[in-house]
């Protein structure tokens, strides 16, 4: 029975390696590279993507994130999102999430950019939107489920339990309807 076991089920989950991140001024200039793990710790400031998609109705996607993730485990988060490679572009990586997590392949339009924070994680943040229906092609390891839901509604689930959300997309979500 062991040999169907998978005693090292992070072993395939790139978030829980030590990649490089462009590490970045007040400004968002790039000033170093480091590894993510340090790059955490130490709160530097960083580069990542959000990206809000939308099916036909209006209703907003929203992803359970994977219990196996290193920050905001089993939380619910924005349709796609993740940091920068080091060199990439935002728009580039916006496509390339939506692309890794939900398998999909569309461009983007950008909504607006958001200074860092502790609520952000200390990192610049621009949040995209795009339109899709489903069905999505989730990487487990990654993305536990996920659904459309009205905005008005996502908005008072907020209010009321937001202990359920990663503060990222909060702070988006915010930035969003403001």
């Amino acid at each position: 029975m062991a040999r169907f076991i998978d005693d090292n089920p992070l072993k395939d989950n790139p978030q829980m390696g030590n990649e490089l991140f462009d590490v970045v001024d007040e400004d968002d200039r790039v000033v170093e590279q480091m590894e993510r793990s340090h790059v955490h710790s130490e709160g530097l400031l960083h580069r990542a993507v959000h990206v809000f998609v939308f099916n036909k109705v209006g209703d907003l996607y929203l992803q359970k994130r994977s219990v196996l993730k290193d920050s905001s485990p089993g939380l619910w988060d924005s349709s796609a999102s993740g940091h920068l490679d080091v060199s990439e572009e935002y728009h580039c990586a916006a496509i390339r999430e939506l692309s890794e997590e939900l398998g999909i392949s569309l461009e983007v339009n950008l909504i607006c950019s958001i200074k860092p924070s502790e609520n952000t994680g200390w990192e610049f943040v621009r949040l995209y939107r795009c339109e899709h229906n489903g069905p999505f092609n989730l990487p487990y390891s990654e993305i536990a489920g996920g659904g459309f839901f009205p905005i008005a509604m996502i908005g008072e689930w907020v209010r009321e339990r937001p202990e359920d959300f990663a503060s990222g997309f909060i702070k988006c979500l915010n930035s969003y309807v403001d």
